[in-house]
């Protein structure tokens, strides 16, 4: 998931790179879901999919499955090693409306997606899917038990990664976009030794009208 022009054109760039990776990552992915399975919901959008390895361990789970990526190179790698698959990829960014009505989506997953982006994008990012999910929310993302060279690349990138996990938790709950809350519960799983699962319950609707109600 990029956040902003220059991002997308850098993962446009790149993305024969993270395609190598794809068998590596879905045996990741596929072995988490494993672990949580009781977590998961018939019909999910993976924000931010990248070269489709979430999709693609979620499809063979017998999962419904939307991925949305705004790098068009990204995507394009992930309908190659996802053919044959019942995947639905879209060109979309969901730091900005997505193109789907309220409510669409039983779960929805952003992997390794928020840590990398400023506070306010990720505000934006988490109103959407709030927005477009009825059940679950879930950021998959780091936590603070970080590996020498994770620190190493991400002070290079200089993005807010450090920032995310130190407040991860406490950001989601006190999240506030367009005078609403975007979750009205965030509890924290360890997935992984570096990993957590931040499972995040939308607003409802009724309430999502009622706060912005004067």
């Amino acid at each position: 998931m990029s956040d902003g022009p220059e991002s997308t054109a850098l993962f446009n760039r790149i993305s024969p790179i993270y395609g190598l990776f794809f068998s590596y990552q879905k045996k990741r992915y596929a072995k988490t879901l494993e672990s949580m399975k009781e977590l998961l919901l018939p019909h999910v959008l993976d924000v931010g999919c990248g070269t489709g390895a979430l999709c693609s361990a979620l499809a063979e789970r017998g999962l419904g499955v939307t991925g949305v990526e705004p790098a068009e190179r990204m995507l394009a790698v992930a309908r190659r090693k996802t053919k044959g698959q019942k995947i639905t990829f879209i060109r979309a960014d969901a730091t900005e409306p997505l193109p789907f009505p309220d409510k669409s989506f039983d779960l929805s997953i952003a992997s390794y997606v928020a840590h990398g982006m400023e506070q306010e994008k990720r505000f934006a990012l988490y109103q959407q899917m709030s927005r477009v999910t009825k059940h679950r929310v879930i950021i998959h993302d780091y936590n603070a038990s970080r590996s020498p060279l994770t620190t190493l690349i991400e002070w290079l990138e200089g993005g807010d990664y450090f920032h995310f996990i130190k407040h991860a938790q406490k950001e989601m709950q006190q999240c506030i976009s367009q005078l609403q809350h975007c979750f009205s519960e965030v509890e924290v799983i360890q997935v992984g030794k570096r990993a957590n699962w931040y499972l995040c319950t939308p607003m409802p609707e009724q309430e999502k009208r009622g706060a912005s109600q004067p």
